[in-house]
């Protein structure tokens, strides 16, 4: 999600924006303990965009390694299991920029997947956002390659992308959100969703392809198509939602993204739509998460809104057990009472037992902006859900720093590591838990 006109402009006034050195800048951290489950610092580290936007990934072949990212171009790793973390400055050629997201193959290798800034320029740059790089790692986040790139269409803008990885083959596969000018306020200035693929590990692309029926405009709002995050079924299939005027679409593809939905299917409405307001932050959203288990092809939405009013946002998930031909009606995840907020919500699912996880921002037990980090999980497909809080104490944001749009969950074998962004006034960091089901 870019963050154009609230704080990374700065950056590019005083130069900062440069993708780093790829230079190791800290020692290990470690962790503190908490009442139930031990917080662990990422990064802590001062400056003035970021740390937010943690993704974060667990090596499904060695569940002791971990790596995790964050604005605009930090990488972090962990041999232990996500205990003790090092981290340093991610560079390309083609410019690091945000958006972070970061997956693993089936092999170990892990991909990390970011906006561009090839001029190095910022927002002064005429390349800003000119194509979704993918940089790959072959020894646990330590090094990385300079990357492949998917979206190269200048000068359109491409943004918020994700990515899934085809365990039968390694197929990398990567929707994203392409504007034909961010923030145009013009007409015929139009938003839609792209879909890309790599079969080499990520060094080359597949042309660019379609696939949302309607398009939205570019004003990164409600009317915008944004929020697609891919998964992958037991079969091959490619499974993807987004949300556009109050609604979330869902399209799939049974032939490796060569070919989509003629007709896109409304998994749920989402009334109020996907932008709106929190107290104490900047900005926040309600985009959807898919996410698959691939033991019963049950394909699972989660996303939050405020169809009870603006008091009081919920976090919601639907599902599908025909291939996304029909849905749930929506259920509510969080068990509070009616009236508090909750918010930025993420979902795993991990596959070797079916649990969904989901994990999201939390003001049940607070009457102002005090925030906590909440997971909830399902090992019943989404019948029911435990809440419990993981963050070990509460903090109090200021919507005058910019806070991010999302945070990250991973799970493998019982072994789930949230990630989430801390923010004490306008101080940020980044925090993981160790929550360990077996």
């Amino acid at each position: 999600m870019n963050y154009l006109k609230i704080s990374l402009f700065v950056l590019t006034i005083i130069g900062l924006q440069s993708a780093g050195c790829n230079e190791r800048i800290s020692k290990k951290t470690t962790g503190i303990p908490t009442s139930k489950y031990q917080n662990i610092p990422i990064d802590t580290t001062r400056r003035l965009v970021g740390p937010c936007e943690p993704s974060i990934f667990i090596n499904p072949i060695n569940t002791n390694q971990v790596v995790a990212g964050s604005v605009l171009n930090t990488v972090y790793w962990s041999e232990d299991g996500g205990k003790s973390w090092e981290m340093k400055r991610l560079k390309s050629s083609y410019g690091v920029y945000g958006d972070p997201v970061i997956t693993a193959d089936y092999d170990g290798n892990f991909y990390f997947a970011h906006l561009s800034d090839p001029d190095g320029a910022g927002w002064s740059s005429k390349n800003l956002l000119d194509r979704i790089v993918v940089q790959r790692s072959e020894d646990g986040g330590k090094t990385w390659s300079n990357g492949g790139y998917a979206g190269l269409n200048h000068p359109k803008d491409q943004d918020k992308q994700w990515l899934a990885v085809n365990p039968e083959n390694n197929e990398i596969y990567m929707t994203w959100t392409e504007f034909d000018v961010y923030n145009s306020q013009k007409e015929d200035d139009d938003s839609r969703i792209l879909f890309s693929k790599s079969t080499d590990k990520g060094e080359t692309w597949s042309e660019t392809v379609t696939i949302n029926q309607f398009n939205g405009d570019c004003l990164d709002g409600d009317e915008t198509t944004e929020g697609a995050v891919p998964s992958v079924g037991k079969n091959g299939e490619i499974f993807v939602a987004w949300a556009y005027n109050e609604k979330i679409y869902f399209d799939k593809s049974l032939d490796g993204g060569k070919t989509w939905l003629n007709e896109d299917i409304v998994a749920a409405t989402q009334p109020g739509g996907w932008t709106f307001e929190i107290p104490g932050i900047s900005r926040c959203n309600g985009l959807p998460v898919t996410a698959v288990d691939r033991n019963t092809n049950t394909i699972y939405i989660n996303w939050t809104d405020q169809r009870n009013g603006k008091n009081d946002t919920d976090v919601w998930i639907v599902k599908s057990t025909d291939g996304g031909e029909t849905w749930s009606k929506p259920k509510r995840v969080n068990d509070d009472e009616p009236g508090k907020q909750q918010f930025l919500t993420w979902m795993t699912v991990d596959q070797t037992d079916g649990t969904i996880y989901t994990v999201f921002y939390d003001r049940r037990a607070y009457d102002d902006t005090n925030t906590d980090v909440y997971m909830a999980y399902s090992q019943d497909g989404g019948d029911t859900f435990i809440n419990e809080k993981i963050s070990a104490t509460p903090f109090k944001p200021s919507a005058y720093n910019f806070f991010g749009d999302y945070n990250n969950i991973s799970a493998h074998d019982g072994k789930v590591r949230p990630i989430w962004t801390r923010a004490d006034g306008v101080r940020l960091s980044v925090w993981s838990a160790l929550v360990d089901m077996r």
